[in-house]
């Protein structure tokens, strides 16, 4: 391997700490972390405290610095396109946090620029290259449960002021379930059923006002801007359809994550904001569910190794897995099903984007190709 791609991380929040976990734990790296930058100074330097050889800096220091190749964008939502544009102005490749950017216009500007300079785009989430919803693509791609007819998807809780200090921007545009947590679930079922090509959904937030109910701020009540709760169907190329809820207006719920089901069998899928988990089997004319072992993805994998695997595809020449176009029709479908949600109709989305080819399973400290 040859010299590990210099990143400067702009953003030390909650989400940072899982990055700075599985950067600073993998041995050898194709990635370095030499700088971070938070508008909260005394949050970069706490980081540059696990980060051993990082710097702390200004975010336009960091931007204008010679050493830094990539740019990991850990801001909220409404700083993606921002700072995104302002890395890609400065000659460095991005890989950021989900989504895209809080809209789909800017989303459109950041995939342009980045075309334009000739540089990489990636985003998170990179828990679709773990090896759960890698082996129940592997599943799915390999035929055993014959060809897919439909799925579930189900993100239910009762909403992130339950247990994050600082929750308002989970409530804001460029948020709520759909886009916090919806990535997850989309990404994983373009990943195992292919682009989707038209949405018909409804939302409500009858939820309107959240208290929060941890931390410092607990106590402190707040009015949300987004719908709470998002339910829609997903009509994917392959003529399968997916219904799918992302809500934080719900206490409890026995639902898969996702569920896929076709002529041959069904398959539980294991929660996509993680990396692990159990894909469960149940093949058409036998009884009961049988558990598969792990036979595709990156084991032991973490936050981080969509970034990881970019820099790798950035030295031999291929494209990356966590691709911009990816995150790009995530974001489509997200919009394109609020705005059906809002017009009461269904609705085609625009874009698509090629499915990245399955990730051999891999041990921990390797990428693999």
């Amino acid at each position: 391997m040859g010299e590990p791609m210099r990143v400067g991380v702009v953003g030390a929040g909650n989400i940072s700490h899982q990055y700075f976990r599985i950067l600073s734990s993998l041995s050898p790296s194709p990635v370095e972390v030499v700088a971070v930058s938070d508008r909260d100074l005394p949050r970069a330097l706490a980081a540059v405290e696990v980060m051993p050889g990082a710097r702390a800096v200004p975010v336009d220091e960091l931007l204008a610095a010679d050493d830094i190749d990539v740019v990991l964008n850990l801001t909220t939502p409404e700083a993606h396109a921002e700072v995104a544009l302002a890395a890609l102005a400065s000659g460095k490749h991005v890989y950021g946090e989900k989504p895209l950017a809080a809209n789909l216009a800017d989303s459109t500007v950041v995939i342009d620029a980045g075309r334009k300079a000739g540089l990489r785009v990636g985003c998170a989430p990179d828990t679709v290259l773990g090896t759960g919803i890698q082996t129940a693509r592997k599943i799915v791609d390999g035929g055993t449960i014959g060809t897919p007819m439909s799925a579930t998807a189900v993100m239910a809780c009762f909403g992130h002021e339950l247990w994050h200090p600082d929750p308002e921007f989970y409530y804001r545009p460029g948020a709520g379930p759909l886009l916090d947590m919806g990535p997850y679930y989309l990404s994983a079922l373009i990943h195992l059923l292919g682009p989707v090509k038209s949405v018909m959904g409804a939302g409500s937030r009858l939820r309107p006002i959240r208290t929060i109910a941890s931390g410092p701020r607990a106590g402190t009540v707040f009015q949300t801007e987004v719908d709470t709760h998002v339910t829609g169907i997903l009509e994917h190329e392959s003529g399968a359809l997916t219904t799918l809820i992302m809500t934080f207006d719900v206490a409890a719920t026995k639902a898969s994550n996702i569920e896929v089901h076709g002529t041959a069998g069904s398959l539980i899928v294991p929660d996509p904001n993680v990396f692990d988990g159990e894909c469960k089997l149940w093949r058409a004319g036998h009884t009961g569910w049988s558990t598969v072992s792990p036979a595709a993805g990156f084991a032991g994998a973490g936050r981080g190794y969509g970034l990881t695997e970019m820099a790798q595809a950035i030295a031999e020449g291929r494209p990356h897995r966590a691709s911009a176009d990816l995150a790009y029709h995530v974001v489509d479908c997200a919009y394109t099903l609020l705005e059906s949600a809002a017009e009461r109709t269904t609705l085609s989305v625009e874009s698509r984007c090629e499915v990245p080819p399955l990730v051999p399973l891999t041990g921990c400290s390797s990428r693999g190709k």
